[in-house]
């Protein structure tokens, strides 16, 4: 299969159709996560839709967005994937972040440092000393 190059297209939010067989949902505290996340970090990681702007990762973050008001995200549409491959592509995303977080536990990371500041305080669920 041939992949196209990927493309960010900034598309409402109110365009994007959730997945209506996503077995993955998220916690309001999760959402909030997230929702901090994108506060401090930006919206870094674009969600991934089909061809008719259904999402195909991203249904967190989409709902992270719309509770921080922002009015459109940053989106690849994976048009190559046909319905098959777009199933198991979301069942393999989902399972792959399950196991990563029940293997990961509390993520320690060591101190971070940029060109700017130092980060010292606990921020988005994980431990940062």
């Amino acid at each position: 299969m041939s992949t196209p190059p990927l493309v960010i297209e900034h598309l409402p939010t109110g365009a994007l159709r959730p997945y209506p067989r996503n077995a993955r949902t998220h916690s309001p505290k999760q959402i909030e996560q997230i929702a901090a996340s994108i506060r401090e970090f930006g919206f870094n990681n674009p969600v991934l839709i089909d061809r008719h702007a259904e999402i195909i990762a991203g249904h967190g973050r989409v709902e992270a967005a719309r509770k921080l008001g922002h009015d459109t995200v940053p989106c690849v549409r994976l048009e190559h994937l046909t319905e098959a491959h777009k199933r198991a592509y979301i069942l393999a995303d989902n399972c792959r972040r399950v196991m990563i977080a029940r293997s990961a536990g509390r993520v320690r990371l060591g101190r971070l440092r940029t060109s700017r500041s130092q980060i010292t305080r606990p921020s988005h669920g994980l431990l940062v000393s």
